[in-house]
This record gives C-alpha cells, sequence and structure tokens, in this order.
C-alpha cells in the first residue's frame, strides 16, 4: 500500500491511531487518499492510521518530498535522456517534489549518503543529457539481498531516505534494478516507511518482458546494424587477396537480440551479415562449417555476427571468461577469435574479427531517434506514475496496431518484471537458426529509425558536463558496501 505522507513525529503512536480513528468518522481516509490521487484499498493498518493522522487532521495537505534517481547496471546512449525526462517532469510537480537527488553510482550512493543535487545543475545542462550517453550520475552493478538476508542495507536506505526527506525512488535499469526496485517498494510494508518506487527501464539486451522494446536497445541495433554493412564492404573489396571471413560479436548473453538486429544490414540473399548465431539456438559447428564454406564459395567472403551468449546444445557458452558479476552472471567475451579460430583450422581462411563491446553502447553519436524519444518518455512517466500514487510498477512502451509505427506508454508490475528476461521468439529466426525472418525485421526495423545526433564542435559531439554538486551529508556514520 502507498503510503505518502510523512510520519508524524509528535505524540505518542497509541494516541494517533485512536485519534485517527476519531476523525475518520468525519473525514473517510478514502477521501484524503483521492485528494491526493492515490488509491485506497478498503482497508487500514496500525501503520496507515499513523501516516494519514496528521493529513485528517489538518485537512490533507500531504507535504512534499525528495525524490532519489539511481542509474544502474550497464550504461547505454540514451540512459541520461530517462534521467532528463525524470528531472524535468520533476521541475514540474514541485507541489509534490522537492529536489531530485542522484546516487553517486547508482544505489551505492544512497547506501553510503553520496547524493547528488540536480537543481544545482542549469536547465541546458539537463537537457544536454538528452544527447549524452553513458551514466551522468554514475552506475553500480549492486543488487540487494532479501530483507532477511542483509536488513542493514535496508535500514541504512531508510536512514538516509528519513534524513534527507525522500519519499520517491526512480531506478534506472534492467531485470536485476527492477528486482532492486521492487524490494525498495516493499519498504513501507515491511519497516513502516513511505517510499514510493518506480522502475525505468533500461537494458541494450532488450530482454525486459512486458515491454514492447526496452529503451537503450534501439540505438546499439541501429549501431549494430550500420557497423555490419559498413565492415561488410571493407571485407567485399579486400577478399579476392586477403580476408575471406570477418566475425563480429555483440553483447547478449541470453537475448540475441542485438545480433538479430544485425540482419537489418541485409537487403539481398548475398549480404552481409551471412550468418547470425543467437543464444537461443545451440551452436552446431557441422552446419555452421557448411554454411561457411557455401557462402565464401558463392559471394568470395563471408560475414559472421555471433551474440557473446552463443552456446553449445548441453548450454555451455563457446567462450566463458571464467568469472561472474556482482548478480551472479557468468561474464562472457571473446566468442569472435573462437569462432574466426574455429573456421581458420577447418578451412585455413585468412580472417579479422571484432568485439563491439562499449563501443555499441556508447555510440551516442549514432543513436535512433525512436529509442531517444522512448528513453525521455519513460523517465517523464516514471515521475508521472509516482505523483499519481503508483507503487512497483514499471513504464512500458506499447506498439500501437497502425499502419505505420507508433507506440504509447503503458505500465507493468514489477513482482512481475523483476528477474525475468524476454528471449527471441522462435518465429524471429530463420528455420536454419542463421538468420532473421521477414517478421523480425517489421519488428525491429522501426527501432532503429530517425537521427538524433549531438552538437559537435570542431568535429567532436559535445556532451553535457554536470557539476554533480553533492548534497551536504546529514548522518555521521560510514556505510560500508
Amino acid at each position: 500500500m502507498n503510503r505518502p505522507i510523512a510520519p508524524h513525529k509528535a505524540g505518542n503512536g497509541s494516541t494517533q491511531v485512536q485519534a485517527a480513528t476519531e476523525i475518520e468518522a468525519h473525514i473517510t481516509p478514502q477521501a484524503v487518499y483521492n485528494s491526493r490521487q492515490l488509491p485506497y484499498h478498503g482497508r487500514l493498518t496500525r501503520i496507515d492510521r499513523l501516516w494519514l493522522w496528521p493529513a485528517l487532521k489538518e485537512g490533507a495537505s500531504v507535504p512534499k518530498q525528495n525524490a532519489f534517481y539511481a542509474q544502474s547496471g550497464g550504461v547505454t546512449a540514451v540512459i541520461n535522456a530517462s534521467a532528463c525526462g525524470v528531472i524535468e517532469t520533476a521541475a514540474q510537480h514541485r507541489d509534490r517534489i522537492g529536489k531530485v537527488y542522484a546516487g553517486r553510482n547508482g544505489i551505492i550512493g544512497a547506501l553510503q549518503e553520496d547524493l547528488i543535487d540536480t537543481s544545482k545543475e542549469s536547465k541546458a545542462a539537463i537537457r544536454g543529457l538528452l544527447t549524452t550517453p553513458s551514466g551522468a550520475f554514475g552506475s553500480c552493478r549492486h543488487k540487494l539481498k532479501s530483507l532477511e538476508e542483509n536488513r542493514a542495507e535496508y535500514e541504512r536506505l531508510i536512514e538516509v531516505f528519513k534524513a534527507h526527506n525522500i519519499g520517491y525512488f526512480f531506478y534506472n535499469g534492467g531485470g536485476d534494478s527492477a528486482d532492486t526496485c521492487l524490494k525498495v517498494s516493499q519498504l513501507s510494508e515491511k519497516m513502516g516507511y513511505p517510499i514510493q518506487a518506480i522502475h525505468v527501464p533500461k537494458t541494450v539486451d532488450n530482454d525486459l518482458p512486458f515491454t514492447d522494446v526496452s529503451p537503450g536497445f534501439g540505438s546499439v541495433a541501429k549501431y549494430t546494424a550500420v557497423s555490419c554493412r559498413e565492415a561488410a564492404l571493407d571485407v567485399a573489396s579486400m577478399c579476392a587477396t586477403s580476408t575471406k571471413v570477418f566475425v563480429m560479436e555483440v553483447m547478449g548473453r541470453h537475448a540475441g537480440w542485438i545480433a538479430a538486429a544485425a540482419g537489418l544490414a541485409k537487403d539481398d540473399n548475398d549480404d552481409a551479415p551471412h550468418l547470425i548465431l543467437f543464444p537461443e539456438i545451440a551452436f552446431d559447428k557441422a552446419a555452421f562449417m557448411k554454411k561457411v564454406q557455401a557462402t565464401v564459395e558463392k559471394v568470395g567472403y563471408c560475414v559472421i555476427v555471433v551474440s557473446e551468449g552463443a552456446r553449445y546444445e548441453d548450454g555451455t557458452f563457446l567462450a566463458d571468461a571464467g568469472n561472474t558479476d556482482a548478480f551472479g552472471h557468468k561474464q562472457l567475451g571473446g566468442v569472435a577469435p573462437v569462432i574466426a579460430q574455429m573456421v581458420k583450422d577447418e578451412f585455413g581462411y585468412k580472417y579479422h574479427w571484432a568485439v563491439s563491446d562499449y563501443l555499441q553502447r556508447a555510440a551516442r553519436h549514432i543513436a535512433s531517434a525512436t529509442d531517444v524519444e522512448q528513453a525521455y518518455a519513460v523517465g517523464r512517466a516514471a515521475v508521472e506514475f509516482a505523483v499519481a500514487g503508483k507503487n512497483a510498477v514499471m513504464p512500458t512502451i506499447e506498439r500501437k496496431k497502425t499502419k505505420k509505427y507508433s507506440w504509447t506508454i503503458g505500465e507493468a508490475p514489477l513482482k512481475k518484471v523483476a528477474n525475468v528476461e524476454k528471449k527471441m521468439p522462435r518465429k524471429f529466426i530463420t528455420k536454419d537458426g542463421f538468420g532473421i525472418t521477414p517478421s523480425a525485421r517489421d519488428y525491429l526495423a522501426p527501432l532503429i529509425g530517425g537521427e538524433s545526433y549531438p552538437p559537435y564542435k570542431d568535429g567532436l559531439p559535445q556532451f553535457a558536463k554536470l557539476k554533480l554538486a553533492p548534497v551536504a551529508k546529514k548522518l555521521n556514520d560510514a556505510f560500508e558496501v
């Protein structure tokens, strides 16, 4: 249940409960919630009465609270556009939201009381986030455990939120971040602190459920398709006497959306990419080699795009770095040289390979205009959801059933989003497992539409430079993360 009202410090708790009960006879709790556009579920707990009593007593006036915004996980070319959407929209609701504090390095900023006062930034600087890649406030890979496993972190969050009058929590990230946001949203019920937590979707992998697309994907998809088409021309021009095989590795642990996007570069049957290796399709070495050889003999060269999560039938990754990240995920990378060496050993073809790595997710210079617009929209929607009293939800992109691509904002409950990965549907992958189908192309093509170039000076893109002014600490103790 949402509890937007700050605790009333004066008086005894039992007295407050009694007083609230008496006042309810004249002013209903539902009326209080309705006055603030908050959902009322028809029953009050003891904590509800404690939170509601001041508002009931004072004619349903609710003091405004500050907001906390943080970025989480791997960043994208457009995550800052979502930050811009959050900050600019919050400024339009000054009756409900005071300042927006950003966490320096994600949720770690909250735990360590290392907050950034976004009100110290100029409007131009905040607007400049629209065209600035990476995470302007710093990101992290830190996953909150359950309350039972690590109560200290939750108690610390509450301590920091109380100290800085924070009642709104906006967490910008992927599936693991949705889980963190869900846990924070439950603080009201589990620990008696009013916090409205809204997840702002972001991931280059496009693997968040219940949303047609994840902001961040459209731009990396555009970069992948463009890079594949350009590199293919290079290989084609040299294949007679030099490189026969080029392997391009892209991100995608369990879902092959980014690899699939490379297929947009292909107009005709003989165009690159000639083979795409998806995590969803078990790697068949014999079939792969047969296809490579046939392509080289027919076209003169072969361009291969491989997802980092490509795996064998038994689930073993073709390239496993042997480490895990903070979320417990295998650290992958290096599948391109593995594939290239396989081909070399089998046919003796000269090869080159490339790993897109950070380049693909940092490429703001070639961002999708559609992606930028959607990233800003989910940031704006997150604030609008919060001031409407929603909690534990995520704004979604809903594709309209129109001839020309169009979309609108929807919402999904975090309990269904957290830790769920959306994989490529089989119908998007060709029968042989090495390409994309027309239906995949229909889905992908609009997402890379339009150009949204950053401003340039002296031949280089100009990005926002923030002051990142720290908020004065109110707690005297340090906290180890």
